[in-house]
């Protein structure tokens, strides 16, 4: 099949959880031979300036693990690059005629409507519902519910993640949805070199969060609860802002003044992975999440996990992690501490926690899934 893959900023890069997406479905695609062309959007690539989108002047075009990867035009600005980027890629799309077109996230569905007028077979996945996340004004949020309703409308598939999102979207446009969760495979652990130089940090001394440093990742409510824990663990918050640097600011400025939480930035590579190998716990207090690829991750390299209660992740988890009500500090400060002052429980559900996930999520599972769903055919789900 020709497969067409736009919404994502840029593969490869850990920008967010669609990027890993993305990046995992089309480099599988193309490994069983299908003909997989992924629209970056322009700009730096975190993954280096090899991937960037630019090359003297011109978009740039490379293939990344059999997926040729091509950057379009985007106009930066907060909401415009997702905009920008997605019409070019769209208009790239209908020249080229692939099978399928398969758009991630709401704002670039939108553009949908576009391959739909032209005729192509079109699927959407809905990460989650970005329209209600606090870092977006009120034209922003506007253009992004009618991203999810384009989806709903237009697009031949939808798929969600989760089975809230999968009532959500029947109750709200008696839409039906597919429900194919996210993938992940078993991480191998790292011992403690790099993170100990540059943050002090050693085996099992910190608490870790790990993802974009934007409101409803419910950074704020962790800082506030942990300064009420007595441990002489640390806290590591690892993570860039997105369109959100003012609550990057905000977040700086409720850390100082408490030696023990460190900040380190944005991570990838072996740093990343030495962060997950040696926390003693990964803590995600989120309001609002898709199916969050960081958690996934944390209980792949055998974490201990505290997540709010939200269903996003409590689908996720199970009984396998412990949860607190999204949004309370005072119970988040409680279980910290409960999990600081017993390191028995914390290595009990360490213990489970990689087996668990890796049975539970499989990204061979979802290519097969997906293809099936391009090519229209019924797998009973």
């Amino acid at each position: 099949m020709k497969i067409a893959f736009i919404g994502h900023k840029r593969i490869p890069s850990r920008e967010g959880g669609i990027e890993i997406v993305v990046d995992e479905l089309a480099s599988r695609m193309a490994a069983r031979g299908n003909r997989v062309v992924a629209y970056n959007r322009s700009g730096h690539n975190v993954a280096g300036s090899e991937y960037d989108g630019m090359a003297n002047g011109r978009n740039k075009r490379f293939i990344y693990h059999g997926v040729n990867v091509i950057s379009v035009p985007t106009f930066e600005g907060k909401g415009l690059a997702a905009l920008t980027s997605s019409f070019f890629a769209t208009l790239q799309a209908i020249k080229a005629r692939p099978d399928v077109v398969h758009y991630h996230a709401e704002g670039p569905c939108v553009m949908l409507r576009l391959a739909h007028w032209a005729g192509l077979r079109t699927v959407a996945t809905i990460h989650g519902l970005d329209w209600q996340r606090a870092k977006w004004g009120r034209f922003a949020s506007t253009y992004l519910k009618l991203g999810e309703r384009t989806a709903a409308t237009c697009a031949d598939e939808v798929i969600v993640l989760s089975r809230n999102m999968q009532e959500y979207f029947k109750n709200t446009y008696g839409r039906d949805t597919r429900f194919i969760p996210n993938g992940i495979s078993r991480k191998e652990s790292v011992p403690v070199d790099e993170i100990s130089t540059k943050f002090g940090l050693d085996k099992d001394g910190y608490f870790l969060f790990l993802g974009r440093i934007v409101p409803e990742k419910g950074v704020h409510y962790l800082i506030e609860a942990f300064r009420k824990v007595h441990t002489d663990k640390k806290l590591v918050i690892a993570g860039g802002s997105s369109d959100s640097s003012d609550y990057q600011q905000h977040i700086q400025e409720m850390a100082k003044g408490d030696p023990r939480i460190v900040l380190t930035g944005f991570v990838q590579g072996r740093m990343l992975q030495e962060l997950f190998s040696n926390a003693y716990a990964y803590v995600m207090p989120s309001d609002l999440e898709g199916m969050p690829m960081s958690l996934l991750e944390a209980m792949a390299y055998g974490n201990c996990c505290l997540t709010s209660d939200i269903p996003e992740c409590a689908e996720v988890v199970e009984d396998k992690a412990l949860t607190f009500p999204h949004g309370s500090v005072d119970d988040l400060a409680e279980t910290l501490q409960k999990m600081a002052d017993d390191p028995v429980m914390v290595e009990r559900y360490k213990s489970e926690a990689a087996d668990f996930i890796t049975g539970k999520y499989s990204w061979d599972s979802v290519v097969d899934q997906t293809l099936a769903l391009y090519a229209d055919e019924e797998d009973g789900e």
